[in-house]
């Protein structure tokens, strides 16, 4: 997931120095997305970690 979130990034930049702008601006919300997700489930693990070792 790692991955798509750095193929959209370079993706929007390309978009951006190209200017195609509404290219840029789904590139970079695609890669928020995927952020964000990544983010929750490794929070999500390091809480589940934390419980079996507590």
């Amino acid at each position: 997931m790692i991955k798509w979130i750095f193929i959209l990034l370079i993706v929007a930049a390309i978009a951006g120095l190209l200017g195609m702008h509404r290219v840029q601006g789904a590139a970079l919300t695609g890669a928020k997305w995927l952020a964000i997700i990544v983010l929750v489930l490794f929070a999500l693990v390091v809480l589940g970690l934390i419980a079996i070792a507590g």
